[in-house]
């Protein structure tokens, strides 16, 4: 038995699974016609027909004029009202009046202009099976409400059940779902590498999705399953180049065999390393290990972080490591208090991240008010009861780590996470006069506090209009939702389950 493996569990091990994969890969045609379809060219056309002319084609400026500009860059500022001119793919200017009678023009009045969200830890591949698991918690611990959890029923049961036609639909919905909610960067980890088809039709799920995406190598089980070796592969075919919009991390659990592998092979390809870090899966005398063993460094990204000693926050601190939490997730799934003062309070870089949709929402609305109001419950309660207590966040925090602190955790600040001239333009315009928000009295606090994934009303990732006026532009949304559906199906259908959508 490894250390994944709980008491009395009732499903095998994914490492002892005899999984043989589908070897068809998702071909080119197949590809091709579930991204192009007639059923939503009329309202995409009609969205697209008030673009002002040449947006997005090469060698054409971008004016977005006359927006309220939350910068994320201490350097430009935020503005009351601002411009920001785009060429190609980069921003060149920003500044409250700029003069470029050659740009096309983006009437931004009456929108807060800024970075898109960066989600730096999502489960895309399970985007069909979305609120399958709304009541589980993370693992069996015995106790009667665990009997159907999330370890169990998701990675040792369903995910064994994903073809690589399912692995690229998932991919592409669950991408485009979150360009909708202005997420225009996401680490995707990507458990589900039972064969090199399956890892090939994730890459090809995030490209032809379009926006910008760090693929995150984690593992994958039966006897086709090439994790961690494949990694070299991937990288050579895959991401030869570190420019365009798909980057690499390694993924490296220490809670399955054969880690130090996975995290050799990442280092040698000069790749950050990803795991999750959770006390209850019993990770924290291994996780203190390696920390005293220096093997931590700046390129490790620890996800959630819960449950874990004061000498291992310590080991993370002093490396420079990257903190990404989950805060609705880690509630609502036990996997321990999320440790939002504690990455505060050792100065730790920590973003913000959607988790698994099985079980909640890829929103990151709903991310940013779960960070803020659980770090100042806390606090408030100490203030109560006359205790010193911490600086409450304030919502320019919280956009912080929605921003520029997830670029930085997937070393892309050097392209995106604020509107920097020289970065990439990956730039959502959200309503500010939406009836959820008018009248506008605090810009961050409006976006934190009031806004929702309707407010998100344009779209760039790298100058490119992804979303325009409140529609998604490029996609034949009820052909894929179809497609969506029918792997949801084969997976239900695999697993013996019902379709009940009113299932305990």
């Amino acid at each position: 038995m490894c250390r994944l493996c709980q008491p009395g569990q009732a499903a095998p091990c994914p490492t002892n699974v005899d999984y043989r994969a589908d070897a068809a890969q998702v071909d080119a045609a197949a590809r091709a016609a579930l991204l192009d379809g007639a059923h939503s060219r009329k309202a995409q056309a009609l969205a697209a027909s008030t673009l002002p002319e040449g947006v997005g084609t090469p060698g054409r400026r971008v004016l977005i004029k006359g927006g309220i500009v939350i910068s994320m860059d201490d350097a430009i500022g935020n503005h009351a009202a601002a411009d920001v001119l785009i060429e190609g793919a980069k921003i060149v200017e920003v500044a409250p009046s700029i003069d470029a009678p050659d740009a096309a023009v983006i009437d931004a009045a009456g929108k807060i202009v800024m970075p898109g969200f960066v989600d730096t830890h999502h489960h895309q591949f399970e985007t069909a099976l979305r609120s399958f698991l709304p009541d589980a918690i993370l693992v069996n611990d015995g106790r009667p409400e665990s009997a159907f959890n999330y370890y169990e029923s998701m990675l040792q049961k369903m995910s064994l059940l994903y073809r690589p036609e399912d692995v690229y639909i998932n991919e592409v919905f669950g991408s485009i779902a979150q360009l909708d909610a202005g997420v225009t960067t996401v680490m995707d980890v990507s458990q589900i590498h039972h064969s090199p088809e399956h890892s090939d039709a994730t890459i090809e799920g995030l490209r032809d999705a379009g926006r910008r995406s760090v693929f995150g190598y984690f593992e994958g089980w039966g006897e086709r399953a090439q994790y961690p070796q494949d990694a070299k592969r991937i990288r050579a075919q895959h991401f030869a180049s570190d420019e365009g919009l798909l980057s690499m991390v390694m993924g490296g659990e220490i809670y399955l065999p054969g880690y130090e592998t996975a995290w050799a092979i990442g280092r040698e390809l000069g790749l950050p390393v990803a795991l999750h870090v959770v006390g209850t899966f019993g990770m924290q005398p291994t996780f203190d290990e390696l920390g005293a063993a220096g093997m931590f460094g700046p390129d490790n990204i620890f996800i959630h972080m819960t449950g874990m000693s004061e000498a291992g926050w310590k080991y993370a601190a002093d490396a420079g490591a990257h903190v990404s939490l989950s805060v609705p997730i880690e509630m609502q799934m036990r996997h321990g208090m999320p440790p939002i003062q504690k990455a505060l309070d050792l100065g730790l870089s920590t973003s913000l991240s959607t988790d698994v949709e099985c079980t909640m929402t890829a929103d990151f609305f709903t991310q940013m008010r779960g960070m803020i109001t659980l770090q100042r419950m806390f606090a408030n309660e100490r203030a109560l009861a006359g205790e010193e207590y911490p600086k409450l966040m304030s919502s320019l925090d919280t956009l912080r780590c929605a921003t520029i602190e997830g670029a930085r955790g997937l070393r892309l600040d050097h392209r995106t996470g604020s509107l920097t001239p020289g970065k990439e333009a990956d730039i959502i315009l959200l309503d500010a006069e939406a009836i959820n928000v008018a009248p506008l009295n605090h810009a961050p606090g409006a976006v934190v506090t009031l806004m929702e994934r309707t407010n998100v009303d344009s779209v760039m990732v790298a100058g490119q209009v992804k979303k325009w006026r409140g529609t998604l532009l490029g996609f034949d949304i009820p052909h894929l939702r179809r497609a969506l559906e029918d792997s949801r199906d084969h997976l239900f259908r695999a697993a013996d389950l019902p379709l009940d959508p009113f299932r305990a």
